[in-house]
């Protein structure tokens, strides 16, 4: 605690590696904050970088941390095809307004194995005609994978785009079973 009484906001964190590429997963007392996609060290370094600016604190590296452990068991197991939904604390502080609003619309509403257009999830959150914002707002998806943006598709039967890029968008969607496996 601090002088004034208050927890000290902690950020721990952990590269996770899986089938898309190593993830680094960071969490706070509140619950997972962040999951970045193709965490090498210069992208680990710069995701860490802003997560000690937007939050404050300087993230430790803690990959036995008890805040992390039951996030990356849950990780690994989606990815060895064990698990279809996760079932964690989430801290949305990252993320405000609109955005937030259609990530947690998505987190709770979009099953595994399922795709949603933007369209549609820009209706279920009472806002139609707002896929664009939509797209923005999964562009802007702190926690990728566990909140799954990789669900969204465009109304053509297009895949849309992706923060961690359209052949880490496939993959996802073929673990899922909504694509067939890419070929290599």
């Amino acid at each position: 605690m601090d002088s004034h009484g208050q927890y000290e906001q902690r950020v721990v964190w952990a590269v996770v590696a899986t089938g898309i590429g190593p993830l680094l997963l960071a969490a706070t007392r509140e619950g997972l904050v962040n999951v970045v996609f193709h965490a090498t060290d210069p992208v680990r370094d710069g995701a860490l970088e802003r997560l000690a600016s937007r939050l404050g604190t300087e993230p430790v590296e803690e990959p036995g941390s008890p805040l992390l452990a039951e996030a990356i068991r849950q990780v690994e197991a989606y990815f060895a095809g064990e698990r279809h939904a996760f079932d964690l604390p989430l801290d949305w502080s990252l993320v405000s307004g609109f955005p937030r609003e259609v990530l947690r619309e998505l987190a709770s509403g979009v099953p595994f194995g399922a795709v949603v257009g933007y369209g549609d999830l820009a209706e279920r959150v009472g806002q139609p005609g707002a896929a664009q914002a939509v797209g923005m707002a999964m562009g802007a998806n702190p926690l990728p994978v566990v909140v799954p943006c990789h669900r969204v598709v465009e109304s053509d039967g297009g895949i849309g785009g992706f923060g961690g890029g359209r052949e880490t968008k496939r993959r996802l969607l073929a673990l899922e079973g909504v694509l067939p496996e890419p070929l290599f």
